[in-house]
């Protein structure tokens, strides 16, 4: 018992150690310049990123903007993303260059990700520092208890940050093409009122390995849209917001079938 006490104290301990670091903008920055040192060649040299509507992302305000986003891997979406917000900083549009923008990276954007996943392995760990926010997941298929909705705690988590910066969520949480978006999402986006940009991407399933920044095909076409900001009524349902977002991010039931493939 002891010992299991202590050992909870240290595992403590170091969630709120990481919880500071991940306040601290020099420690962000040379997060963002290992990471996207580690990631730009599997990025833009062995595959070809084709990035557009960057000109939508120009004049944003710094904080309360929502990003939401279909997702195909565990890590390097997110990862994508954070190389194109550090472009736009440095005015380049659609493209990301030679990435001298890591010497000076825009980390004022975090990403919502699965307390399991971001949490797995000092790798993982280090990818948190970049900005995670970490939730539980609404469902696992290994857990003996089923939630349903966001725990109160992890939507006040994403509110309070939302509400001083940029923040990354993918609605459906899963990489599972066409899933059912959370209403979690909804609930957020009614009550704080965010500027919400939708993101498309397509070929990350096919270029990376799901749960690390491995290159499985080189070659492959990556896609990533920006759609200008949605017009959204506050007042509406969470249902009919939920529906918005899901039109937007193109996996709504309509997009499922005109699709050629589950994952594009």
């Amino acid at each position: 018992m002891v010992i299991l006490y202590f050992a909870f104290r240290s595992m403590s301990a170091m969630s709120k150690l990481a919880e500071r670091l991940k306040k601290i903008k020099l420690v962000k920055a040379l997060v963002y310049a290992l990471v996207g040192a580690l990631s730009y060649p599997g990025i833009a040299l062995r595959n070809k990123l084709k990035i557009s509507g960057t000109e939508h992302l120009e004049n944003l305000p710094d904080r309360n903007v929502l990003f939401v986003s279909n997702h195909q891997t565990y890590f390097v979406d997110v990862i994508v993303f954070l190389h194109i917000f550090c472009a736009v900083k440095w005015r380049k549009r659609n493209r990301l260059g030679v990435p001298f923008y890591l010497l000076s990276p825009f980390t004022n954007v975090h990403f919502v990700a699965a307390e399991e996943t971001i949490t797995k392995n000092w790798i993982t760990k280090l990818y948190a520092l970049a900005g995670a926010i970490s939730v539980k997941r609404t469902w696992n298929r290994d857990a003996t208890v089923q939630r349903k909705g966001l725990d109160p705690s992890d939507t006040r988590k994403i509110e309070r940050t939302l509400d001083k910066s940029w923040v990354i969520t993918f609605p459906q949480g899963t990489t599972k093409p066409f899933a059912p978006g959370r209403k979690g999402t909804a609930y957020i986006i009614k009550k704080n009122q965010p500027i919400i940009i939708p993101i498309v991407i397509g070929g990350f399933w096919r270029a990376f390995k799901k749960k690390g920044i491995g290159v499985r095909k080189a070659g492959t076409l990556l896609t990533v849209k920006f759609k200008e900001p949605l017009d959204i009524d506050y007042n509406d349902s969470t249902e009919r917001i939920l529906e918005q977002v899901m039109v937007a991010i193109e996996q709504s039931p309509e997009h499922m079938q005109k699709s050629h493939h589950p994952q594009d």
